[in-house]
């Protein structure tokens, strides 16, 4: 029988008192016929009664009081609980090569990663937020959604397509410091890692180098960690490209989850430490 279950047991002081109250209420209704010689009887009667009363209802009291107080304390042990789990998630968000297009979710690179987090036995799930075709605007839209349930680490692995579409790195700078901001404001102690993007020289030099510059100079300037490239080894190699040439093939994806895992396996080492 658990804590609270005992005490919803009838306390012996409250049936005593119930008792009592039931002999006080019988000598009361036969006061009138007995015609009590003194009115003082009658109300020292009444004064008993009154006085089991509180008493009984004293004893309630105390059993409720003592019935909430397990309620509080499973409440609390039960958010305990929920925010452990909850710091224990590492989110990626990202777009199609997050998501692994063109490829079975359990090839894309988070997936690789929640493998080898298992491998090293860490206690920590690896959450794959990507859309395809998103850019950090996107991104910056969904954040809030996405960090629904909390973070420990949240790896930002957007701005590709921003790239692909010109948008002006100006921009895309602004999102992914709003996506930082979003991230340590719902997420105080979650880790940050920004992974960088790059262009293909047919972009022009000048864009080319101030998108590129973007991603180590956010990193910086927000005190996050860096990937400084997602597709390291993989962009521009075209067997490990799907035939569109944008896209990783399986072996491509993990070589990512390789990258990134340089980074994020001294951050889950060090966390699996924290209480």
């Amino acid at each position: 029988m658990n804590a609270q279950s005992k005490l919803l047991q009838p306390s012996r002081a409250w049936h005593s008192a119930w008792h009592l109250l039931r002999s006080v209420r019988f000598w009361s209704s036969m006061a009138p016929s007995l015609q009590c010689a003194r009115n003082g009887s009658c109300r020292a009667l009444s004064l008993c009664g009154a006085l089991v009363m509180l008493f009984c209802v004293d004893a309630v009291q105390a059993q409720t009081g003592a019935v909430g107080a397990v309620n509080s304390a499973n409440a609390a042990s039960a958010t305990t609980a929920a925010n452990a789990s909850l710091s224990r998630r590492v989110v990626v968000l990202g777009d199609s090569i997050t998501a692994g297009y063109g490829l079975e979710r359990s090839q894309a690179y988070p997936a690789i990663l929640q493998r080898k987090v298992e491998q090293e036995q860490l206690p920590f799930e690896v959450v794959g937020a990507g859309v395809s075709g998103d850019t950090t605007a996107g991104g910056l839209r969904r954040t809030q959604w996405v960090l629904g349930a909390g973070a420990a680490v949240c790896v930002i692995a957007l701005g590709g397509n921003d790239g692909l579409r010109g948008i002006p790195p100006e921009e895309t700078e602004d999102n992914l410091a709003g996506i930082i901001k979003i991230i340590r404001a719902k997420c105080p102690d979650a880790v940050i890692i920004v992974a960088g993007m790059r262009m293909p020289d047919n972009f022009g030099t000048p864009y080319k180098q101030a998108f590129e510059e973007v991603f180590p100079k956010v990193a910086k300037q927000y005190s996050t960690l860096l990937v400084p490239f997602l597709l390291e080894g993989v962009g521009g190699v075209p067997t490990l490209n799907q035939a569109d040439e944008i896209h990783p093939t399986a072996e491509g994806q993990t070589k990512i989850a390789d990258t990134i895992w340089k980074v994020l396996e001294p951050v889950l080492l060090k966390l699996r430490q924290l209480p």
